[in-house]
């Protein structure tokens, strides 16, 4: 009897090790290649200008709300340029949308 105890706290805390995990996969840091715009002044979205990083993936056009911090600041000044950039952060789904933190951003060179 112990052991089946002892093998149903095991298996039950290997679920529950692996199912957390799956919640901070948001976390990852990630690369982002597109152009950034402004949601407002370029998607025609909101009523305040935003960075966007706009992308393709498998042939569809993801939209990655920019967060506010300091580097995102510097980003801002692209946004009206359409310019195009590489950005590391990580993302995260909130309402549907892909929210960015940005640690790093560069443009590419033409």
């Amino acid at each position: 009897m112990k052991r089946v105890f002892a093998t149903i706290v095991s298996v039950t805390t290997l679920l529950l090790a692996f199912s957390g995990t799956s919640a901070f996969a948001g976390d990852k840091e990630v690369t982002v290649n597109g152009n950034a715009k402004c949601s407002m002044c370029s998607l025609h979205e909101g009523n305040t200008c935003t960075t966007v990083i706009q992308s393709k993936h498998d042939g569809k056009t993801v939209n990655y709300y920019v967060v506010d911090n300091e580097v995102s600041k510097k980003l801002e000044k692209l946004s009206h340029s359409g310019k195009k950039v590489i950005a590391t952060g990580t993302v995260k789904e909130v309402e549907g949308k892909q929210k960015l933190t940005v640690t790093k951003f560069e443009t590419v060179k033409s």
